[in-house]
């Protein structure tokens, strides 16, 4: 039998592709891990922003068949960066040419002054490809707010292919005609929000096989032994989704510590009592460093509802600790009001999760070690996937493919 770790979207994607006997451990009282919705007062919030932007038609048509296709949007998306107080399409540095002649000047001349920088980290690899000023007008100081860390020390691909790359051919050439496509151009949202998404996929699935409010607490991998907060039980694979980490933790394997850190972002879902003057922004991002949050997103223009509902997301260091809710609730409004998003709407139901862990820090050690202790793991039938399973940056459909694969060589073996 095949225990399953978690119930978010690639453990439900696992046992939807498996085809062994498996069980699913949860320890939440719900299903959807991150992709948990929230529907209230006639508002649709999720844990935070989770679009899924499909690459492979196929995928795409599995995992939405048991959705309704008349509440599932299909969207061009539309963003954004509200910079000192104008908007600039996204990506920055293939609209350059919005800035105001100055900021233009120096983002161009300095294109072309990159030669002697090495890019041996994530913050170099941005200098080198795109020069000073437009690295620190928006790429640095946004993805220290985003990673709430030092940039030197992530690894210089660290985002891989959702690096927003541009040449500098491309960015020329964007002065006269836009193109701004990137690998999520498009994406797709049900009405229902993004838990949608995981009870199509787990409709395809036995329910008495999902066990919910049960956390598991260890596992002895030589023995092939999971014991969980209920009960002790065997397992021939073990499939985990949980913090890479957090697994090595409960396996009692030994590991480096300070390779494996992270950010932890507060999301808060706000619904005000009308429309905002944003009609046409899916999302938008603030480089502002006196600005608390690093992303704004608005769910009322994706599924085009007839009041304001937002996203909200600040990025903290791990091991921060957090003040009381309402401190960054209040300055959350102060901050939306000085960047006139708010105006005269009046906030009616507010809703606020801590993500943590949410963006991981990769660097060349940290990805050499999980690699290493994944192939230890895999000598144990324990196969770790997902976002925080792989300990890495994907998208949700790369989650789904990668249950997918798993599934697969498990059933070759």
């Amino acid at each position: 039998m095949d225990i399953i770790i978690g119930a978010g979207v690639s453990g439900i994607s696992y046992a939807n592709f498996t085809n062994n006997e498996y069980i699913v451990l949860e320890k939440d009282d719900s299903i959807g891990g991150y992709c948990k919705t929230i529907k209230r007062n006639g508002y649709v919030w999720d844990y935070s922003g989770h679009f899924f932007h499909f690459q492979n038609p196929e995928l795409e048509k599995y995992v939405c068949k048991n959705i309704d296709p008349t509440t599932l949007r299909k969207i061009n998306k539309k963003t954004q960066i509200l910079y000192k107080g104008k908007y600039i399409d996204f990506p920055f540095q293939k609209n350059i040419h919005q800035l105001d002649k100055e900021e233009f000047i120096d983002c161009l001349y300095d294109l072309f002054v990159t030669d002697e920088i090495q890019p041996n980290s994530f913050k170099n690899m941005v200098y080198k490809n795109l020069g000073k000023s437009i690295s620190e007008k928006f790429l640095i100081p946004y993805n220290e707010k985003l990673y709430a860390c030092d940039l030197n020390k992530l690894d210089a691909n660290a985002m891989g292919r959702f690096f927003p790359k541009a040449s500098k051919e491309d960015i020329i050439q964007n002065f006269r005609k836009s193109e701004n496509q990137s690998y999520n151009s498009f994406f797709t949202y049900p009405e229902g929000g993004a838990i949608e998404y995981i009870k199509s996929l787990a409709s395809n699935i036995e329910s008495n096989k999902i066990f919910l409010n049960e956390k598991v607490e260890q596992i002895d991998p030589k023995n092939k032994i999971v014991q969980t907060n209920k009960r002790t039980l065997y397992y021939d694979h073990l499939i985990s989704t949980i913090p890479f980490p957090k697994l090595l933790d409960i396996c009692d394997l030994g590991y480096n510590k300070q390779l494996y850190t992270c950010n932890k972002v507060m999301v808060f879902n706000l619904g005000f009592d009308r429309k905002g003057s944003d009609l046409q922004n899916h999302w938008v991002y603030i480089p502002d460093k006196d600005i608390i949050f690093y992303r704004i997103g608005y769910y009322d223009n994706i599924i085009q509802s007839n009041k304001m509902s937002l996203y909200i997301e600040i990025g903290f260091p791990k091991d921060v600790q957090l003040k009381e809710e309402s401190f960054y609730l209040d300055k959350v409004m102060d901050d939306l009001k000085k960047l006139r998003i708010v105006q005269n709407e009046q906030l009616v139901d507010y809703h606020s999760v801590v993500m943590d862990p949410a963006y991981v820090h990769i660097s060349k050690e940290s990805l050499e070690d999980i690699k290493r202790l994944k192939e230890q793991l895999a000598f144990y039938q324990i196969y770790s996937i997902g976002r925080y399973g792989s300990w890495t940056y994907c998208s949700i459909e790369d989650n789904i493919k990668e249950a997918q694969k798993v599934a697969q060589t498990i059933s070759k073996s």
